[in-house]
Formats: structure tokens, C-alpha cells, sequence
């Protein structure tokens, strides 16, 4: 039974998610992985640079920098998968058809147009009839 809890513990729905239990869940996942390769909290501390008692509050859900996040994503050999975190911004083929493959240097806030009045009552030209 409390393998299930495990295993729920970081098969969680990202989209409605806290960024504590998002945390949890990536750090579990981590652990798995490490566990899954048979790699001791010793031996992936030293190949990423840090020390187990970093490995230890990782798989803790206890918070490490992201440069940590990443070594140790890196001593796993899986810090390809950063790719899909994050879509490569430069990549939009239909806004590029339009825009004349510029690439956007800033944000700008979207301008408000009220091309189409919002409609309230006695609004209406045919209401004097």
C-alpha cells in the first residue's frame, strides 16, 4: 500500500497543481530515477558536484537551486528532457509567415480597439420607435 502512495505522490496533474506539490513531485521523480539505476545518494552527489545532504533535501521535496536541479538532472544523463520544459520560444512558423520572420525583441501590452461597442440597454437607435 504505501508503494501506491509513493508512486501518487509524484503522478500529480500539473496543470491544477501547487508549486510545493510540483516540487514534490519532480524531486520524487529524480529519486526514481536515481533508485531505477541502482546509483547510491553518495555516488550521483559526486558525479553532479554536491554533497548527499544536497541529494538528501532533494528527494526530500526541501527545496535546491536550480543550477543543483540541473547538475544533478545532468549526472542522471537525462537533462535532455529540459528541452520539453520549456518550448523554444524562436519557433513559431505561423506568426513568422506573417510577420516577416521577425523575431520579437520585447513585449508589448496588447493594444484595446473597440472595433464592436459593447451592446447595453438603450443603446439601440430603433429603441426610440
Amino acid at each position: 500500500m504505501e508503494v501506491d502512495q509513493q508512486e501518487m505522490s509524484y503522478n500529480i496533474e500539473f496543470s491544477v497543481a501547487t508549486s510545493d506539490q510540483i516540487e514534490a513531485a519532480l524531486c520524487k521523480r529524480l529519486e526514481s530515477i536515481r533508485l531505477s539505476r541502482n546509483i547510491t545518494q553518495t555516488q550521483l552527489a559526486e558525479e553532479a558536484g554536491i554533497s548527499p545532504r544536497t541529494i538528501g533535501r532533494l528527494e526530500k521535496g526541501q527545496g535546491v537551486s536550480m543550477d543543483t536541479f540541473i547538475r544533478i538532472m545532468m549526472a542522471l544523463s537525462i537533462q535532455q528532457s529540459l528541452e520539453a520544459l520549456l518550448p523554444d520560444p524562436t519557433v513559431r512558423p505561423i506568426e513568422r509567415v506573417g510577420m516577416g520572420a521577425g523575431e520579437r525583441k520585447r513585449a508589448r501590452p496588447t493594444k484595446f480597439t473597440d472595433k464592436h461597442p459593447t451592446w447595453s440597454w438603450g443603446n439601440s437607435e430603433d429603441d426610440d420607435e
